[in-house]
């Protein structure tokens, strides 16, 4: 099974090409491609699936096995993929996810993606979208308690359910000991991404993250998509922001309530496996 391995901003990932070879149960295959002692490594895994309605159809799994939405770093990671082998040449493409159609700008150079804009759609602050257990429209600023600490948090989905904490200095917040107790409270009944802010000025942030499904990640794009839109709701940031996540600078658009993500992505390796799943 040959398989190329690519990092968005330090997110990284196992890509397949799922139409011109058969594959067996996903979510099995996803567990052990992306074990990083005993397979490839990696934050999730995407399969390339002709599709309907768009260009091209993104499978996504999480590296624990369960099937994602989407993934913004992924995204950007599957245009570049899908153009470099051959899969669909256009320099515009309409990817069909599991959280609606989105639209890859290419940013090509003697055959090669340099850069990829996407589209990412609209932010949703409905609780009842997102998923949130409240009898309130929207889950903003609300105090949440983590064994002695008091937390204000917001949620919104932006593709995947996110959950955005402001914070005075993130270099001394546990991410992972608070991520990993957040993401499965009882108020998200699908559990949700856990992204701790920083804000630097109006145009730059400092988000960690802990991913849903895969822990701890150097990045995340549609968490960044999530902290720039729901600060500039509050008025806190511009609508153009540069995001420094630990893997990487995102550039964050909102124009006309539409959110636009720009960023790299690289092929960090090509090999072969025999974990078939």
């Amino acid at each position: 099974m040959k398989f190329i391995k690519m990092q968005g901003a330090g997110n990284d990932f196992v890509l397949l090409d799922g139409i011109n070879n058969t594959y067996k149960d996903y979510s099995l295959l996803a567990l052990n491609l992306c074990d990083r002692r005993f397979g490839v490594g990696g934050d999730g895994m995407m399969i390339a699936e002709k599709s309907q309605v768009a260009d091209i159809k993104m499978v996504y799994y999480n590296s624990d096995g369960s099937r994602g939405e989407m993934c913004g770093n992924g995204i950007r990671c599957f245009s570049k993929f899908i153009y470099e082998t051959d899969i669909v040449k256009k320099d515009v493409i309409v990817i069909e996810t599991d959280a609606g159609l989105k639209k890859a700008y290419l940013n090509i150079e003697k055959d090669r993606v340099k850069e990829i804009k996407i589209s990412m759609g609209k932010g949703e602050l409905s609780s009842e979208l997102i998923p949130v257990d409240t009898k309130k429209d929207r889950f903003i600023n609300e105090k949440i308690e983590i064994d002695d600490a008091i937390l204000k948090i917001s949620a919104l989905l932006v593709g995947v359910p996110h959950s955005i904490i402001l914070v005075d200095n993130i270099d001394e917040v546990d991410v992972d000991y608070l991520g990993a107790k957040i993401e499965r409270l009882s108020i998200f009944p699908k559990k949700i991404n856990v992204n701790f802010v920083e804000i630097l000025d109006r145009d730059r942030i400092k988000i960690k993250t802990w991913e849903r499904g895969a822990g701890r990640t150097l990045a995340c794009g549609t968490g960044s998509c999530a902290a720039v839109y729901l600060l500039n709701i509050l008025n806190l940031i511009n609508n153009n922001a540069s995001v420094i996540t630990e893997g990487g600078k995102l550039k964050i658009e909102i124009i006309n309530n539409e959110i636009y993500m720009t960023g790299k992505a690289e092929i960090t390796f090509k090999g072969e496996s025999e974990l078939w799943g």
